[in-house]
């Protein structure tokens, strides 16, 4: 249970998620450790996801936003479908219904990451 919820978060996040790891890589790549690799990329994580909330709060224009809701919700779904996808494997065997069960549960992803950023560039009461 504790591992579908971890995946559903990381799917969710997607797109700081891989930011983070990119940034990682890159701090090893170049010498920073283990350790300095892992706060390079929590940092670029947490800014990442932040920069995103900031510009969707900002941002006053309706087609803007749109498109930074797009920008962060189509790695969710991206990343939603294969989640679904790996679990529905052996359990769903019709492929018509497997892809059908996958793109509902991608699209549900992509939904909850939107309204995920949503709430966050709310302003709190």
């Amino acid at each position: 249970g504790m591992m579908c919820v971890l995946a559903y978060t990381l799917a969710i996040y997607a797109l700081p998620f891989m930011l983070a790891l990119a940034a990682m890589r890159f701090a090893y790549g170049t010498g920073a450790g283990w350790i300095g690799a892992g706060i390079v990329g929590i940092v670029a994580g947490v800014a990442s996801f932040g920069i995103l909330t900031l510009l969707f709060a900002m941002l006053r224009a309706p087609i803007l936003r749109v498109a930074l809701a797009l920008i962060f919700a189509t790695p969710a779904a991206v990343a939603g479908y294969a989640l679904v996808h790996g679990v529905t494997g052996e359990a769903v065997p019709p492929l018509v219904w497997r892809q059908i069960v996958c793109l509902a549960g991608g699209a549900c992803v992509g939904v909850a990451a939107v309204i995920r950023l949503a709430t966050s560039a709310s302003p709190q009461s």
